[in-house]
């Protein structure tokens, strides 16, 4: 455990500025490409500025099983689809061509009412449904055009089919919106409820998938901090004045409902609001929410975080750190000046974009040196996009976010011991004495451990 980040708190140490051997590059690309019917298909769309590999830059990312989904959005033209995805049973290379989904119709932008104009981010649920959030705004680096009001598309997992589009509501979006982020709490499949982020207009959407309806909700939480709008990312600086961002949701609690851990872009400081409060329309469209939405605390100078997930099994919040090409952590049991970095590398970690964990414990980051693509130019001789992987466990061994033994955790396995001992009775006698020895030895290092909480 890092003790150097614990005594100082937050993301002021350097404890761990050096990447850690145990989070690895799972596939990279120096241009992003994909699979067309045929390579005379492919230089066609080169040709015709359909698809021009420059243009091109992997967003936000998701694990379904077998499938690793990718959002490509249409900042500049020559995206020919801007969701993806590739097959993690192809191990033959690091730089896959991925495929369309759900087809190259979905994503022709020459219909009346295109299908999928700009997903910023997806979410698989439990339930086996695809959440894609939608932006409906391409070429916002060259000539913006807008396609109509964000959009929330829900495919089904086991087939890819449609089962719903919700079209925001004029009254719900602004004149400046502009929805990236999208969390998804799924505990009922048939009561599941999604929550948008607008950080170009600050406001939350909330979904019913139930109701079939959505809301906005408005807090002064959600607005960007005016002092935290400088970023330096290897020696390029901006200024962004972005909102609401980061979302995660905890498991639901006893009371069925979970809480929603938030953050403005161009901030340093964390938030939480039950959900309880959210999924209630007629109060969270009220002014009545005011208080009930919570302080957690600030992550430290340039720590201001992008995307970010939360684990339900070790309640380690994941959090990307574009400022410091690092992915942060915090175990939300714990207060929040106890945090740490997972990673960071300023030559091959530039900008994380995406983090997730998925149904098999691994943790998955997306690296895309935005501020490069925005401001200057990517290199097609380097690799420009990598997406990192581990075993969570591993990812979080020796830092602050380390799950660590509890007194009720040592309890539970001397009891495992002790009922061990019951079956040992009816063994031989020889085997009856080799086990006492090891039993003996066992007990007293849990009481050892035990006395050690005291």
């Amino acid at each position: 455990m890092n003790t150097a980040c614990i005594a100082v708190g937050v993301l002021l140490c350097t404890g761990v500025a050096v990447a850690k051997d145990n989070l690895r590059v799972a596939y990279e690309w120096r241009e992003m490409d994909f699979q067309y019917d045929s390579p005379d298909q492919r230089w066609s769309a080169i040709e015709r500025g359909a698809f021009n590999p420059a243009n091109v830059i992997p967003f936000g990312l998701e694990v379904y099983r077998q499938r690793l989904f990718v959002t490509l959005p249409r900042w500049r033209n020559g995206v020919p689809a801007s969701l993806a995805y590739l097959d993690l049973n192809d191990t033959s290379t690091k730089m896959p061509a991925l495929r369309p989904f759900p087809s190259w119709v979905s994503h022709s932008l020459s219909d009346a009412d295109p299908e999928l104009v700009s997903p910023f981010r997806v979410k698989a649920d439990r339930c086996g449904r695809l959440w894609v959030l939608d932006s409906r705004i391409a070429g916002v680096l060259e000539q913006t055009k807008l396609y109509g009001p964000a959009q929330l598309l829900i495919y089904d997992l086991h087939n890819d089919d449609l089962l719903r589009r919700h079209i925001l509501p004029m009254s719900q979006t602004k004149q400046n919106s502009f929805f990236a982020n999208l969390a998804i709490e799924d505990a009922d499949c048939d009561n599941t409820y999604a929550y948008a982020a607008d950080l170009g207009s600050p406001g939350l959407v909330v979904y019913s998938w139930r109701d079939q309806e959505s809301w906005r909700v408005q807090h002064h939480f959600f607005h960007p901090d005016p002092l935290a709008g400088n970023f330096s990312i290897n020696d390029i600086e901006f200024q962004w004045d972005d909102g609401l961002y980061g979302l995660a949701l905890s498991k639901p609690e006893s009371d069925g409902f979970s809480t929603l851990y938030f953050h403005p872009l161009s901030s340093t400081m964390e938030f939480s609001v039950k959900t309880s409060v959210l999924r209630n329309k007629t109060l969270a469209t009220s002014g009545a929410i005011y208080r009930d939405f919570k302080i957690l605390g600030n992550r430290g100078v340039d720590a201001q975080a992008g995307a970010q997930f939360l684990d339900a099994e070790t309640g380690v919040l994941f959090y990307t750190l574009p400022n410091l090409n690092s992915l942060g952590c915090w175990q939300t049991s714990k207060g929040y000046n106890v945090q740490d970095r997972i990673y960071s590398n300023n030559s091959s970690f530039v900008f994380p974009s995406d983090v997730k964990v998925d149904d098999e414990r691994r943790l998955w980051v997306l690296v895309n040196q935005m501020q490069n693509f925005i401001y200057d130019e990517l290199y097609p001789g380097s690799i420009n996009f990598r997406i990192y992987m581990a075993n969570v466990k591993d990812a979080l061994e020796h830092t602050a976010c380390e799950a660590t033994k509890t007194l009720p955790d040592l309890v539970g396995k001397l009891g495992e011991v002790l009922r061990t001992n019951i079956k040992l009775k009816t063994a031989t006698d020889e085997g009856s004495k080799s086990a006492a020895a090891a039993l003996t030895m066992s007990v007293g290092a849990l009481l050892l451990t035990l006395f050690s909480l005291l």
